[in-house]
């Protein structure tokens, strides 16, 4: 009798935990959706004031000015930090206190860059890895003089994965930063996988805002976080394709254009041996006609450091895995002065900044 009752009651819990389970996937199928391709996206300015009016003139294309792009890693990717989805152990920011601490560094860092344009990546807005931080509001406290706008990259349903800390929910954006007024972006929708590896990659997109320029022309500018995880080399080209026959668009009519941000790609001209799908060699043959790697232009010593550590370990200078995937790509209109991967030994990101000076070619 008491055999009996114990098989009803592990019945009764095998089904319960099936029923849950099936709920569960039901809701992360019903709950996906992807982010409207050409979205509009809203300008902004930063802090209570700025250095610029709303009516400001366009930028004086006899000036140098300077770009920076930094994917800030969700502001959770200190040096002592390992990622389960790399192989390490943490899933969220280490606490609440050590992530806003950590944000307010990156600020610093944008801020000492002295850049007139920034790009960021991994920017959390309301997640459950942060704690619900909205990490954009945090950075604005520091800065000044900026116009700005926010693409969402993705916002994911609630995943318990993995069991013990789970991912939860989690809304990131990609963040653009200009001295000039921004007078219009919009949020593109990348390709990425149909099948059933979607639910386990974000999604992606890229921004494109637009400045205004003194010659009646337009610099355009591209902020893009390619896929990391996406095993399928035709998914990562088709990626590329769209995001290169925007750029070339733009550059036909006489615009000038950078691309920068988190290409998921190796930016070296070279092949890297390893199996890790974010660090195979960018395709530099099949950008479009009128482009070019801006890396190749700068001074070797400038580059020595790489720009993004595998975050499988905590950071050990002797063991960690490094390689160069950010960066920037400019039409051939635009002349690079100075560039430079800073050297921040990975203090506040799994990534470090990039960064560029150019002049407007006449």
């Amino acid at each position: 009798m008491k055999k009996k009752k114990i098989l009803k009651r592990i019945l009764i819990a095998l089904i319960i935990i099936l029923v849950v389970a099936a709920a569960y996937v039901a809701y992360v199928f019903i709950g996906y959706k992807r982010i409207p391709d050409n979205q509009y996206l809203e300008t902004a300015l930063v802090g209570e004031y700025s250095y610029f009016r709303e009516d400001a003139n366009a930028l004086d294309t006899d000036k140098a000015y300077n770009i920076m792009t930094y994917n800030i890693g969700f502001g959770a990717y200190t040096r002592d930090y390992s990622s389960f989805m790399d192989g390490g152990d943490e899933v969220w920011a280490k606490s609440q206190e050590s992530l806003i601490a950590n944000i307010c560094e990156i600020a610093g860092v944008i801020n000492r860059s002295d850049a007139d344009f920034v790009f960021l990546q991994e920017v959390d807005l309301d997640g459950t890895r942060t704690y619900h931080v909205d990490e954009v509001e945090v950075i604005n406290r520091f800065l000044r003089g900026y116009y700005y706008d926010s693409a969402v990259c993705y916002d994911s349903t609630f995943m318990f994965y993995p069991p013990l800390e789970p991912s939860g929910k989690n809304k990131s954006a990609i963040v653009t930063y200009s001295a000039g007024k921004i007078v219009s972006a919009v949020r593109r929708s990348l390709p990425i996988a149909k099948d059933f590896s979607k639910f386990f990659d974000y999604d992606r997109c890229y921004s494109v805002s637009k400045v205004r320029l003194d010659n009646e022309k337009t610099l355009c500018l591209f902020n893009v976080h390619l896929s990391a995880y996406a095993d399928d080399p035709e998914i990562r080209k088709a990626q590329l394709d769209m995001l290169f026959k925007d750029m070339a668009t733009e550059y036909k009519l006489g615009n000038y254009v950078i691309c920068g941000g988190d290409f998921n790609h190796c930016l070296r001209d070279k092949t890297d041996e390893n199996d890790y799908t974010w660090a195979q060699r960018f395709p530099r043959e099949e950008l479009p006609g009128g482009f070019k790697m801006a890396i190749d232009y700068a001074l070797p010593e400038s580059v020595l450091h790489d720009s993004c550590r595998n975050a499988n370990e905590p950071y050990n200078e002797q063991t960690t895995y490094t390689t160069t995937i950010d960066g920037f790509i400019i039409s051939d209109n635009i002349r690079v002065n100075y560039y430079t991967n800073a050297k921040w030994d990975y203090r506040y990101s799994d990534h470090d900044p990039v960064i560029m000076q150019f002049f407007f070619k006449k």
